[in-house]
């Protein structure tokens, strides 16, 4: 970080959009691949969603907190994580654009994305409340940082459990299957894919540190806050890996794998406080937090709520082909970035 503040501007704006670049294209290429190992192994795209998305498109946010922890800044830490929660919600009003003809909500016809959207409400949940309580340090993080990474892991095999046995059942399909294709299908062999995996996530990871680390060099030249900058900034560089990838898997028509990305990545991301947690040596890491990542995380809270009311909803209310509960998402996200920037 610091080699990069030490960069004049004009440095930073270009190590800033090659990196950007490489990323989105990482990104996009991820979810092919994802596509092609879904086909290859049975898997499902929900499980694939979380884990492997969910997983990879959150190394850009693994080195960004693992870098601000080491070096003493626990508000950026904790406020790109809590901040990137409700961005990467954004995302999904994105790809509901990208879809123009039904709400994005109506087009995922599995209840599994309710399970997926409802437990990362509850570990944001168990953030907040250790914020506004108070933490205690116990086996060299905080109390409730381990409750969040005991959850975390529970969430996972509930999720990896659920996949393909769900206790219910949608009543009536939307209009274009989940497995349909708007563009020609390019067969690739499980070892090309899992090999295309593995660059792809490593260009991520390399990239997304870059992009952030220069994005946040460049927000501190410009004057802004650490707070806002890592709610709103560092957040949205970091979630360039799923809105490539979730709009890459809208092309493919795979709704569920695009829905599932962004709440596996919510899961994993919150989780990742223990690291921080873990990472820092003075204290419990949310005692080094307030209000602002109080307020960063019940904007989270409140835009995947919306989100998950629709999926249970399934009415199909949009407005120009997008739907409502979008564009209540993005309303209620900007809404909450205006409060935020009156608290810097």
């Amino acid at each position: 970080m610091l080699a990069f503040t030490g960069f004049p501007i004009w440095v930073n704006i270009v190590a800033f959009a090659i990196s950007a670049g490489a990323v989105w294209v990482a990104g996009t290429r991820l979810s092919y691949y994802a596509d092609a190992i879904a086909r290859h192994t049975g898997i499902g795209h929900a499980a694939l969603g979380v884990l492997l998305l969910g997983g990879i498109t959150s190394l850009p946010e693994i080195a960004v907190t693992g870098a601000a922890t080491i070096g003493g800044n626990a508000h950026l830490a904790v406020n790109n994580l809590l901040g990137g929660f409700a961005m990467q919600v954004v995302v999904l009003a994105v790809a509901d654009l990208a879809i123009r003809r039904n709400a994005l909500t109506f087009a995922v016809p599995d209840p599994i994305v309710l399970l997926q959207g409802t437990l990362g409400i509850l570990l944001l949940s168990l953030v907040c409340a250790g914020i506004i309580v108070g933490d205690v340090e116990f086996l060299g993080a905080g109390a409730w940082t381990w409750g969040v990474f005991a959850l975390f892991l529970v969430s996972i095999r509930l999720v990896a459990h659920s996949e393909g046995r769900p206790s219910w059942q949608i009543v009536g399909q939307p209009p274009g299957p989940e497995i349909g294709q708007t563009e020609a299908q390019v067969e690739h062999s499980l070892r090309y894919a899992v090999t295309g995996t593995v660059i792809a996530g490593l260009v991520i990871l390399f990239f997304g540190a870059v992009l952030s680390q220069s994005g946040e060099a460049l927000a501190e030249q410009t004057g802004l806050g650490s707070s806002f900058f890592g709610a709103v900034f560092v957040a949205i560089s970091t979630s360039l890996p799923e809105v490539s990838t979730v709009l890459a898997a809208i092309r493919l028509r795979r709704y569920v794998m695009a829905v599932s990305d962004i709440f596996g990545t919510n899961l994993f991301d919150v989780a990742i406080i223990f690291l921080v947690d873990v990472l820092y040596f003075e204290g419990a890491v949310l005692n080094e937090v307030g209000n602002f990542s109080v307020l960063a995380g019940l904007l989270g809270i409140l835009v995947t709520g919306l989100y998950v009311v629709g999926l249970i909803e399934r009415r199909n209310p949009t407005i120009l082909g997008v739907g409502v509960d979008s564009i209540l998402v993005t309303v209620t996200y900007l809404g909450g970035i205006g409060i935020l920037y009156t608290m810097r």
